[in-house]
């Protein structure tokens, strides 16, 4: 008898722990989440700083294109427009200002606008020279600059669409409290302007007083 009550109390005592089990679950459940949670914000704010990171050295390796086009682009302008020398001086300099630039982007994005008018001056010369605008050798370096100048432009957009998205982050609720606590700091975009833009071929149907083929 006595073994038959003590049996019954063990299986209720089991029963009332069974019972409880949710109770204790519960909070462990919601804590798990929240450090999920939290686990997933960080990590969202690590991965678009990467891709701040990963998007800025394609505008770096499409910079140092440019800059190894330049010293051929004024050597060809120089057998041309020898005259034209602060011209030529001011694309060297500016180059070597932008080559030696490892300021934020927004700093390098000075001197590289610096760079573009420069080089603006530059390619204003050929108006004065026919000689020069026919030059093959010219006109090929102009054909690799300009395209320079799209692959500049397009890692630009991806580096700067990457930096809103991580400055979104950073900035709005919930994901900045955590910014603020481990230090992310906002990105900042870059800006610059093209140095040179594609012309569409000039197209003449005959000489005067001819009409097009129909």
């Amino acid at each position: 008898m006595t073994g038959l009550v003590g049996g019954n109390v063990g299986v209720l005592g089991q029963e009332q722990w069974l019972a409880a089990l949710p109770c204790c679950a519960i909070p462990a459940i919601l804590v798990l989440a929240v450090v999920l949670i939290v686990v997933g914000m960080y990590n969202s704010l690590v991965r678009g700083r990467n891709h701040v990171r990963e998007s800025w050295a394609g505008i770096e390796t499409e910079l140092k294109r440019r800059y190894d086009l330049i010293p051929n682009l004024v050597e060809t302008v120089k057998g041309y427009a020898k005259h034209e020398r602060e011209v030529l001086e001011r694309v060297v300099e500016a180059r070597t200002r932008a080559v030696a630039s490892t300021g934020s982007p927004a700093e390098q994005a000075r001197d590289e606008n610096v760079l573009v008018e420069a080089l603006k001056r530059l390619f204003a010369l050929r108006e004065g020279y026919p000689e020069l605008k026919a030059s093959r050798n010219f006109l090929a370096l102009q054909e690799q600059l300009a395209e320079t100048e799209d692959r500049i432009q397009a890692a630009r957009r991806l580096y700067n669409g990457n930096v809103r998205e991580y400055n979104n982050r950073c900035e709005m609720f919930p994901t900045n409290v955590l910014a603020k606590m481990f230090r992310f700091e906002p990105a900042e975009f870059f800006e610059i302007a093209l140095a040179l833009e594609r012309t569409a071929p000039d197209v003449t149907f005959g000489g005067p007083g001819e009409r097009p083929a129909t």
